[in-house]
């Protein structure tokens, strides 16, 4: 009975359980999901992202990020920073905004969300009367102005948002000045921009869809310059001495208009269709850019032909003789440029162009010649091809690290030496611990290897496998060839690109030795390719080998796609991981597994069909093992024929649900009278509650069918150097688990490194275990005598870990989608066992081991099993116990996706896929965290130029020194102001007023 007693309490293994283990989400790397607004502040040099989630992402230096989360949700369609403050204002599609600041806690900065609002008209007036469509923060930094679909532009006081009616700017107190023949041929429609004037702040130019422009004077409340354009209007930029603005329109012109100091009525300096005379796209946005030597920039979104060029996504760069069509492959969201911010400057001089696409970030270096893009930092495009999988490797030896950077930087010529310009902020995180790669595989046959070591997931190198292969494409095409008298000049930028030339190209399994510097990649068409790390370019010849897993087999026939076609003859290579060989799996199916032995120089792959040994030295087959089922039809269609599958899979649960009915029937008895049945029934109802209180974490498992489909998929793959045969003497041996709980053991006998080349290496079937639940195998390890993991090959040889122990004995562990199960080597009898839970159906997704160090004293740390349920919940149970140690919820049950490509660290971090192009990265360890920490401190303003009067200097010197802790001074201040309030007669009116109406 003792075995079915709850264990007792104990506070100190509680106690440690604290300093070992905690779960954070700490950062998300990547590209964020369907951006859907952009912003800058020249003044913090921060850049801000909105997405249609409510996310809101700033960026600044390197390291430097901060996220916030508007509660409802909705799509974020504008941001606007606060000039010369640490805040910035967001629109909602819901037509509600908000006001965030960036405040100091704890030694950090942090954002907050400060107030929210929603501007609400008269009663029964329509949506459209205070729907907001363009935003002006004043660089007063006391006033929002926002123009609506009604031609109305209201006006409301910061921070608290209070709508001033008496200085809203109706559209019937612009059109007063308007002429009449004007008046009557269009009305001022929506507001569709607000520009303040670059030199004085009592002016605002507020521009109309129909095309009407007006000078606003905010003193006088009047318009003093009305500009009537005969086309509808797309936005409005000021040239920075303020004499000319430029408007461009939805024909795909552009006009420069002259500020005159008196009132005579203005007419266009100039009129230009850039890409005319047929029909262009609207131009949405343009800058006017001047510099030192006269010619000035005009960058403008848009203006292409639309019968040629209307599925285009283009930003036009033209400075002098100089033109260029910047070709983007995902819809431009917004742009902005950067240029000198000084007030004193004479001119823009602009230095880099920023543009947000909906699928990547792209900045391009106006100061150097060709207008090169830079490499960004952070905001990497991680699914410019659809990720497949991934694969960490942590704390990667210096020489590896750098021979990966030098390849990397190889490839990285065309970019720009141009310093990050988004330099904001300071990164006061601690350097990460050590060095980590991600690797990620995609779907056009690459593999990516970033820098996970710390907050900014930064792309290093880019492998490529399509150059062993004959594909459609050629690799040596180059799409940003242009010839020269082309029009318009189109260049195409940015490396998201989703289209694979074949889908058979997709990476599904990686491994890398980071000691070694060997590379096993596996791919959908049952290709597997061994590499190794060549600091030069080189041409070689790939050799061959094919492993038909279906030789002792009849009556088979592979009704999936093909294999690839292989390049024949030397193929030239660039510096980097270069294959050696290709072993290809017959039938050509998905490689479900891969493992590779850097000492041994072996490597061993699985497919749905069985799994085989490679010897990549001597490039020799060592054997191959079908785990085929009779049954296993299913695994003979290939990936493409899903839907059989599913009916069939459907029509075996509806079958199971048949057969577990009918057998609790019979249990119940189907003789007796109705009394026998019913007592039977009851007394059956209390065994199993008696059994569910007492072990309330196990339970029993349905076993499967050996006919249920895919038997012989190849879960996993492990090499150990164990007891297999006997107790006296160990040996190599290789591990398989499949999808039908059965565990494949075969002794290796690998010569010594003198004989290696002459004599093969040879294996034999040792073991076969069947569980009995017959539940897929996701994991084996085996333990040495003090039951410690096993090390990675070449580890010891590197003096990063300590030999095994091979005096004691060894453990094997056999972890399968329902438990754990320990045996005793190398007899293979039972020893232990761990069931999971049945509540919710939860089933092991994942798992590895990883090392968990204390808090508290650099002395201790231990060995865990880290598991990923179908759930979404992590469990940490530990080892050889298996005793469940803490569970965290960590991802949604429904997101499928996101728990299929989640992997683990070695110490006790992990990440998944929370879009197709981001990573969630989270931590188990109060040891290892890798978060964002960062300051931003208030610059000094350095021109007061553009404030108003007293009041609003002593405001703003309130709101900066807001971002402090509040102290004594600043009780004082608010004191202070409170009084002058308090003795104002007009606050005391307005006060009393509202009174009155709340009564």
């Amino acid at each position: 009975m003792r075995r079915f007693l709850r264990p007792g309490h104990d506070p100190v293994r509680e106690r440690l359980k604290r300093d070992l283990f905690q779960f954070n989400k700490t950062v998300e790397h990547g590209f964020p999901h369907q951006p859907s607004a952009l912003g800058y502040s020249p003044f913090l040099r921060l850049m801000a992202i909105g997405t249609r989630s409510g996310a809101i992402k700033l960026y600044g230096a390197p390291g430097v990020e901060f996220m916030g989360l508007h509660e409802e949700n909705n799509t974020v369609m504008q941001i606007h920073f606060i000039p010369d403050q640490c805040q910035l204002v967001t629109l909602l599609d819901d037509n509600s905004l908000h006001l965030w600041s960036l405040k100091q806690h704890s030694g950090a900065s942090e954002l907050r969300e400060e107030h929210r609002f929603t501007l609400k008209g008269p009663p029964g007036s329509p949506p459209s009367a205070t729907q907001i469509t363009a935003v002006l923060p004043h660089s007063s930094r006391e006033v929002l102005y926002l123009g609506t679909e009604s031609g109305n532009i209201f006006v409301v006081e910061l921070p608290l948002f209070r709508v001033l009616e008496d200085r809203t700017i109706t559209s019937e107190a612009v059109l007063q000045r308007v002429p009449e023949d004007y008046c009557n041929r269009r009305s001022c429609e929506l507001v569709e921009a607000l520009q303040e004037h670059p030199k004085n702040p009592d002016q605002i130019l507020i521009g109309y869809s129909r095309g009407l422009i007006v000078l606003w004077d905010l003193q006088n409340n009047k318009v003093t310059h009305q500009f009537l354009g005969s086309q509808q209007l797309e936005n409005l930029y000021w040239q920075r001495d303020g004499s000319k603005f430029i408007s461009c329109h939805y024909d795909g012109s552009y006009t420069q208009w002259p500020v005159s100091s008196d009132n005579r009525q203005p007419e266009p300096l100039e009129n230009l269709v850039p890409y005319g005379p047929f029909p262009c796209k609207a131009i949405s946005k343009i800058y006017w850019q001047t510099t030192k030597n006269g010619l000035p920039y005009i960058i403008f979104q848009g203006g292409m032909p639309r019968a040629s060029y209307g599925d285009r996504h283009s930003i036009s760069v033209v400075h002098g003789s100089q033109q260029t069509a910047f070709d983007f492959t995902s819809r431009v969201i917004d742009f902005f440029i950067i240029f000198s911010s000084e007030p004193t400057a004479e001119y823009d001089d602009p230095s880099a162009m920023v543009v947000l696409a909906e699928e990547e970030l792209v900045v391009i270096d106006l100061k150097t010649a060709g207008w090169p893009a830079l490499h960004p930092p952070y905001l990497a495009s991680l699914h410019c091809s659809a990720i497949t999988c991934s694969h960490h490797v942590s704390n990667i030896p210096l020489k590896l690290w750098e021979r990966i950077i030098s390849a990397g930087s190889k490839q990285n010529v065309h970019y720009s030496n141009m310093p990050w310009p988004i330099d904001g902020g300071t990164n006061i995180a601690p350097d990460p611990p050590q060095r980590d790669l991600l690797l990620t595989g995609h779907e056009d046959g690459t593999v990516r290897f970033w820098d996970a070591s710390g907050v900014c997931l930064h792309l290093l190198y880019k492998l490529s496998t399509v150059r062993v292969f004959l594909t459609d494409a050629d690799p040596n095409d180059n799409m940003n060839m242009l010839g020269e008298d082309e029009w318009p000049p189109l260049r195409k930028v940015g490396t998201f690109d989703p289209y694979s030339d074949d889908p058979r190209l997709g990476i599904q399994k990686i491994y890398l030795c980071k000691y070694s510097g060997y590379l096993a990649v596996a791919g959908t068409a049952g290709q597997v390719l061994v590499m190794e790390l060549n600091d030069e370019d080189a041409e070689h010849v790939v050799d061959h080998a094919e492993a038909d897993l279906l030789q002792d087999q009849e009556g088979y026939r592979w009704k999936g796609h093909e294999k690839l076609k292989t390049r024949d003859g030397p193929v030239r290579f660039e510096a980097g991981f270069q294959p050696f060989v290709l072993v290809q799996c017959q039938p050509p199916a998905v490689v479900t597994s891969l493992a590779l032995h850097s000492e041994w120089k072996l490597v061993a792959f699985g497919t749905s069909h069985g799994f085989g040994l490679f010897d990549h030295q001597q490039k020799r087959l060592v054997f191959v093992k079908c785990t085929l089922h009779p049954s296993d039809q299913l695994a003979l269609e290939g990936p493409l024929s899903r839907v059989k599958s599913l009916k069939k899979s459907l029509r075996q649960s509806f079958r199971r649900i048949r057969r577990s009915r009918v057998s609790s029937r019979k249990r119940r008895g189907a003789s007796g009278n109705a009394s026998e049945v019913q007592e039977a029934n009851a007394k059956f109802d209390q065994d199993a509650l008696q059994e569910m209180e007492l072990a309330p974490v196990q339970r029993k498992i349905e076993a499967r069918s050996a006919e249920d489909s895919f038997t012989g998929f190849v879960r996993t793959l492990y090499f150990a150097d164990t007891f297999l045969r006997d107790s006296s003497r160990h040996c190599p041996s290789l591990w398989a688990g499949t999808n039908g709980g059965t565990v494949y053991a075969f002794c290796l006998r690998v010569p010594p490194a003198e004989r290696r080349m002459d004599e093969p290496v040879r294996a034999e079937q040792a073991k076969e275990i069947q569980l009995m639940h017959r539940a897929p195998v996701v994991g084996i390890l085996v333990l040495d005598g003090r039951s410690t993991p096993l090390p990675e090959p070449l580890e010891v040889a590197h003096d990063l870990s300590k030999s095994p122990d091979m005096q004691g004995s060894h453990q094997l562990l056999v972890v399968s989608e329902e438990q754990f199960k320990v045996f005793t080597l190398p007899k293979v009898s039972s020893k232990l066992k761990l069931k999971l839970t049945a509540l919710e159906g939860c089933r092991v997704r994942k798992v590895t081991v990883a090392n968990f160090g204390s808090c508290k004293t650099d002395d201790y740390s231990e060995n865990d099993l880290a598991v990923l349920t179908n759930l979404g919940d992590i469990q940490i149970i530990s080892l050889p116990f298996l005793k469940l140690q803490i569970r965290y919820p960590c991802i949604r049950k429904e997101d499928v996706s996101g728990i299929a490509s989640c992997v683990f660290t070695k110490y006790g971090q992990g990440f998944y896929l929370i879009s197709p192009s981001e990573f969630e990265r989270f931590s188990l360890s109060t040891k290892w965290l890798v978060e964002p920490r960062c300051l931003v401190d208030m610059p000094e303003v350095t021109s007061n130029n553009h404030v108003h009067n007293k009041s609003g200097m002593e405001n703003a010197a309130r709101k900066s020194r807001s971002l402090g802790d509040y102290g004594e001074d600043e009780r004082k201040s608010g004191r202070l102001m409170e009084h002058a309030l308090l003795n104002d007669e007009k606050v005391l009116k307005e006060i009393q007023s509202t009174l009155e109406g709340g009564r």
